[in-house]
């Protein structure tokens, strides 16, 4: 058992009351990717209104390629997380530290290798995904500038991994706070100052990584425990990183490979014009307020199932998922119905053009009030990368959600071309996930407990 005294940012997992423990871990990851994300609508609300739908849909049709490239070294940081927490329950010290710089020394790796994939392929993968020409150039110029600054990205989000590994969701939070505060600001100076548009957004956003990611490195090297950053013992340590990648290439590549889906999905509704983009970009990013939403649950799943299991506490493990089940429903379905309910009044903030807005309830209608099934089929894959079973939960993600898609979309929809055709291929999906899931977890949780 860990015999560290925790610090006030810390959270106990393997003992006491566990809904009250996961609403205080998750309620500061929720609340983080919610303000990322506002912060990411204040571009998107700003280019909107003062650049024009061509600009927001430039902005907007990058996203779903941005993710492609990012999430396989994003999901690697899981596993960072993951191997972090097994250790720091443990009282692991030396297992712990070595996780940490393994941990940061890829990010910086994984960071630059990014920045140049991003500067060479960017237009490339744009024109593979049919971006309509007056969208493509601005696109292009927005993605360059950005993928400068995926060593700070990469960085912040393997450095918060340990801090959320340890229970700690508060500092990551105020880091977020002050650099989405000085993203938004330079949105305003350079796109309605400066007429910098695209560019100046994506110039913004850098900045705002850099900033970030300075905080959350300073606070690992002023902690006084065993997650300690100290730059002198940065090094790849094979050992560790092998554990790392067992449990975080495949959720890496599950997440890429869904939002590869994504990118073909964001291709169809690129068939349909930039007002039809342009409806998409805004309600794919209220549709992200919901996946923050239910995400930090699932975070919050993992993290406490690993620690529990680093100390062999089973049966709490049974509990932890159960709590966060209806964590993830209840807070999936209020939101998800209030999106549902006030979408076109939300719309409207982005956009006054009531063919944008048409086309983005269109959207919603499928995508916001059965999103609670999409927060049940994660919960389960993370209580299993919890265990460090990644690579068959990955697997029938893929079947289910991506199989499910790519099926839709070149089988059905081009015989039904249209918006709504298109989008309920998501709750069909996220059913035949679930139901995959379930059994899978089933099997696991019966072979952890015969070997208690």
């Amino acid at each position: 058992m860990r015999i560290l005294k925790q610090n006030k940012y810390e959270i106990d997992m393997c003992n006491g009351s566990i809904m009250d423990k996961l609403i205080s871990f998750s309620l500061p990851l929720m609340l983080s990717g919610i303000l990322q994300l506002m912060f990411n609508a204040v571009d998107i609300i700003v280019v909107g209104r003062f650049s024009g739908s061509v600009a927001l849909a430039a902005v907007g049709s990058t996203t779903a390629l941005i993710n492609v490239f990012t999430n396989l070294f994003i999901g690697i940081s899981l596993g960072a997380n993951v191997l972090a927490a097994r250790f720091f329950a443990a009282g692991k010290e030396k297992e712990m530290s070595e996780t940490v710089h393994t941990a940061i020394t890829l990010a910086l790796i994984s960071g630059v290798i990014m920045a140049f994939v991003g500067l060479i392929f960017s237009r490339g993968a744009l024109e593979l995904m049919d971006t309509p020409e007056d969208v493509i150039g601005q696109s292009t110029l927005y993605m360059k500038i950005y993928f400068l600054g995926m060593p700070f990205f990469m960085l912040y989000n393997y450095g918060a991994a340990i801090l959320r590994a340890v229970g700690d969701t508060k500092r990551p939070l105020i880091f977020l706070i002050i650099s989405g505060v000085v993203n938004a600001g330079l949105n305003m100076i350079l796109v309605i100052v400066f007429h910098l548009d695209v560019e100046g957004v994506a110039i913004a956003t850098v900045i705002s990584q850099l900033i970030s990611c300075v905080l959350v490195l300073r606070c690992l090297y002023r902690s006084q425990t065993s997650y300690q950053l100290r730059f002198s013992k940065l090094k790849i340590n094979t050992a560790y990183l092998k554990q790392i990648f067992q449990v975080g290439i495949p959720a890496g590549i599950q997440s890429t490979v869904i939002n590869f889906s994504n990118a073909l999905l964001q291709s169809s509704v690129n068939s349909f014009g930039s007002i039809a983009m342009a409806g998409y970009t805004a309600a794919n990013n209220i549709f992200g307020f919901l996946y923050m939403s239910v995400n930090s649950v699932t975070q919050a799943c993992m993290s406490f199932t690993s620690q529990n299991y680093g100390v062999r506490k089973y049966k709490r493990m049974d509990k932890v998922l159960i709590d966060c089940i209806i964590i993830s429903v209840v807070t999936a379905l209020t939101l998800g119905c209030s999106a549902y309910f006030f979408g076109s009044e939300i719309l409207k903030i982005y956009t006054k053009d009531s063919e944008v807005i048409q086309c983005g309830m269109e959207i919603m209608a499928y995508t916001t009030v059965p999103y609670f099934l999409c927060g049940i089929m994660d919960l389960f894959p993370g209580a299993l990368r919890g265990m460090g079973h990644s690579a068959v939960p990955m697997i029938l993600s893929v079947i289910g959600t991506v199989g499910t898609r790519i099926v839709w979309i070149f089988g059905i929809f081009p015989n039904h071309r249209s918006l709504s055709v298109l989008f309920i291929s998501y709750p069909g999906s996220w059913i035949l996930t679930i139901v995959m899931q379930v059994i899978c977890f089933y099997f696991v949780r019966r072979k952890v407990h015969k070997s208690a």
